[in-house]
């Protein structure tokens, strides 16, 4: 019988770091973004009526359009952090825009994947070189990109300073994607809300249908709100709990 070898001094120190308790407010927060998620797909797949000109495949586009302005503000938060720790530099700030650059990557991923669904039977096509989907495929892999600039850069000071100017400079990729197919005439993406350009594809008014704006306007407010400010709050509080381990970790380590 193999013997149970004890767990060595300093592993057993770091295995002790207990991470902070869940904030009640954070407990309540994911509660209601549960129940908005659940009660904004019933509004969407079921209290919406069909789009008398696309059908259900419509109904997409209460999870589509909601999650990109969800990347936006998460994307966002990766600003207000970068430009906080470049002021201050402290930790807490850097730990918000990784947290923002995770859950908006997230959420374009999101808003892309159902992107292309809607346009197999809407335009023939999982994929076509849009100026909108050109677009957004740039900015998500340029966001991709800073996760790969923090596991190159060793010094932790470094890696932040660096992320952080990288994580402003970014959000340039996310108004272009937002506004380019005010700008560029050739885009066949459709324009939901506003006067449509002639050769765009796909849209749909919002009152021609029954239930549509409602569901619109309901999935807007969760998945623009309430999913983008729980995941950062969860996504920073484990962060937080990393940083304090490996802290730790570093600390035995310099005394042993």
């Amino acid at each position: 019988m193999t013997a149970v070898r004890p767990m060595p001094a300093a592993s057993a120190e770091v295995a002790a770091v207990r991470p902070n308790p869940v904030p009640r407010a954070l407990l309540i927060l994911t509660l209601v973004t549960v129940l908005g998620v659940a009660y904004g797909l019933y509004a969407g797949l079921v209290q919406a009526g069909v789009d008398i000109d696309q059908g259900d495949v419509q109904r997409i586009f209460y999870i589509h359009m909601p999650a990109f302005f969800g990347a936006f503000v998460a994307f966002g938060a990766a600003v207000l952090g970068g430009i906080q720790y470049l002021r201050s530099r402290q930790v807490k700030w850097d730990t918000l825009a990784l947290a923002g650059v995770e859950v908006g990557l997230a959420l374009a991923l999101i808003n892309l994947f159902t992107g292309m669904i809607w346009a197999r039977p809407i335009w023939n096509t999982w994929w076509t070189w849009d100026p909108r989907l050109t677009s957004e495929a740039i900015m998500i892999l340029t966001y991709a990109a800073y996760l790969m600039l923090r596991a190159g850069i060793e010094n932790p000071e470094q890696r932040r300073r660096f992320a952080a100017v990288y994580g402003i400079l970014a959000i340039v990729t996310v108004l272009i994607t937002l506004f380019i197919i005010r700008v560029v005439p050739s885009t066949i993406h459709p324009v939901v809300i506003g006067p449509s350009p002639q050769n765009a594809v796909g849209g749909f008014e919002l009152n021609a249908t029954r239930g549509v704006g409602v569901a619109l306007g309901v999935n807007m407010l969760v998945w623009a709100a309430l999913v983008p400010i729980t995941l950062l709050w969860w996504r920073v509080w484990l962060e937080t709990f990393a940083e304090r381990v490996a802290a730790r970790k570093l600390h035995l380590l310099k005394s042993n």
